[in-house]
């Protein structure tokens, strides 16, 4: 499998350090509020990736962390803390606001068929690792003290600027939300590890550590949580361009400091979702929640296959038309499947040259697009239904798009709602005017025709013989 590694900006082939497990990690949500989509797309992306892995035999070892504590509304280290804001929204502690937020999270991420993470970490749960992360950096002369906090000192960095490809626009995300001076500072790009010094009087969540009471910074999270459970040697560090900069950049710089070599062989970034006016964020309102989509009649499944269309990384436009679009499709191939018998033996063959399309996709960039395409070239193929059905059961291990589920589903409503419009009367009238047509006595068809039609009764004669309706 090629990806392509935002670190050295370059399509790489994937090598785990140990062949037989893949340590993967992906920035969790900051539960102040309902994830939106746009935070949805990539949580679906990674989802994908884990998948994929999983499907090309690897055993993964999957961490996320949840942050509950320290995140800061500008993503740097000013700016009115999140978590704070959101329990001042609802009048609620912190804590009630993290739960509730929490469990909404994994309620969409179940909706839209994104597999749990094997291990999930709330930020608050990892305090006595982050201070002692936090110490450990101050030994090693790359961290200092100044007005109450604890700060980073990239002066001490060869490098820098990691993902420097990136749009000026990206690696400007964080502090571009009216940052004020930190005069703490040594320099521009320094960061807080470790606050004790807060403008927030009444932060509700604070520990004890050898600086003072405290918090840790949003940054030591994510390095904290990995080490802890995935150990010093990282295969892929996953998340939104927007955590790029300064979130990955300056994981990388405390978590190698810290260590001393290098931490993480590969950095997968998914794009944005915008809207026709940009980004898509909370903070301009532009606020679509799965929840809403839902109660609009969309299925959370059209949307995943909305995101699948697209390669993760490039921007993908989100406008209701292209989302019905995309529901259109879902519902027509639901169709298709359903129509599928499972009768005869697999044909092992032709299912391998099948799913040989679909690895070439996934191993191409983790190529979703073409991936979906695999999916239409199975319904496509001139091999039996049994094939049919086994290798779309097989490619959606990966997809999650419940192409079987949904279709025996319709298969069962088609059968009801067919039970349910039965009428023997009817019926018979219809089986009458078949044996009329038979004998040609097309007068008395057509008398039962007229006499039908009359009773609001119109029929279809169809390859497989006469059928009925309601008009």
């Amino acid at each position: 499998m090629y990806l392509y590694n935002s670190a050295t900006h370059k399509k790489e082939l994937f090598t785990p350090n140990d062949p037989n497990l893949v340590k993967m990690y992906t920035c969790g949500p900051t539960v102040y509020h309902f994830a939106h989509i746009g935070n949805l797309r990539t949580y679906i992306m990674e989802d994908i990736l884990e998948k994929a892995l999983r499907y090309e035999g690897y055993h993964v070892k999957r961490v996320m962390n949840i942050t509950d504590v320290g995140h800061l509304a500008s993503d740097a280290d000013t700016g009115e803390d999140k978590m704070l804001k959101g329990a001042k929204r609802e009048n609620k502690s912190v804590m009630e606001i993290a739960q509730y937020y929490t469990e909404a999270f994994f309620a969409d991420c179940e909706k839209l068929n994104i597999k749990k993470p094997d291990i999930i970490q709330p930020a608050t749960g990892c305090i006595p690792e982050f201070i002692a992360m936090v110490q450990g950096l101050l030994d090693k002369g790359f961290a200092y003290f100044a007005g109450g906090n604890v700060y980073f000192d990239t002066s001490k960095l060869e490098k820098y600027y990691v993902f420097n490809d990136h749009d000026e626009e990206d690696l400007n995300i964080g502090v571009r939300e009216g940052v004020e001076e930190d005069t703490n500072k040594r320099n521009k790009n320094d960061f807080v590890l470790w606050f004790t010094k807060s403008k927030f009087e009444d932060q509700a969540l604070k520990w004890d550590s050898p600086w003072g009471v405290g918090y840790p910074g949003w940054h030591i999270e994510c390095s904290g949580i990995s080490l802890k459970y995935l150990g010093e040697d990282l295969d892929i560090h996953a998340g939104g361009i927007d955590n790029a900069f300064p979130h990955h950049t300056n994981e990388i710089a405390q978590t190698e400091s810290f260590i001393g070599h290098k931490w993480c062989n590969y950095w997968f970034h998914v794009h944005h979702l915008n809207t026709d006016t940009g980004k898509m964020s909370k903070s301009k309102g532009e606020f679509l929640t799965v929840s809403l989509l839902e109660q609009k009649g969309y299925d959370p499944m059209a949307y995943r296959l909305f995101c699948l269309q697209s390669h993760y990384r490039r921007n993908l436009v989100f406008s209701w038309e292209n989302l019905d679009n995309a529901a259109v499709s879902y519902e027509k191939l639901i169709a298709k499947i359903a129509q599928l018998k499972n009768e005869g033996e697999v044909d092992t063959q032709a299912l391998e040259a099948l799913k040989e399309k679909f690895l070439t996709a996934l191993r191409g960039d983790l190529n979703t697009s073409l991936a979906v395409t695999a999916v239409y070239d199975v319904l496509k193929a001139k091999t039996n239904d049994a094939t049919k059905l086994a290798a779309l059961a097989d490619f959606d291990q990966v997809l999650s798009l419940n192409l079987l589920q949904a279709a025996a589903k319709l298969r069962d409503r088609q059968a009801q709602e067919e039970a349910a419009s039965a009428d023997p009367e009817i019926d018979a009238l219809v089986a009458a005017r078949t044996e009329a047509k038979k004998a040609k006595n097309y007068a008395e068809a057509d008398r039962i025709r007229d006499e039908l039609k009359a009773r609001g009764i119109e029929i279809i004669d169809t390859p497989q013989g006469a059928k009925w309706r309601k008009v």
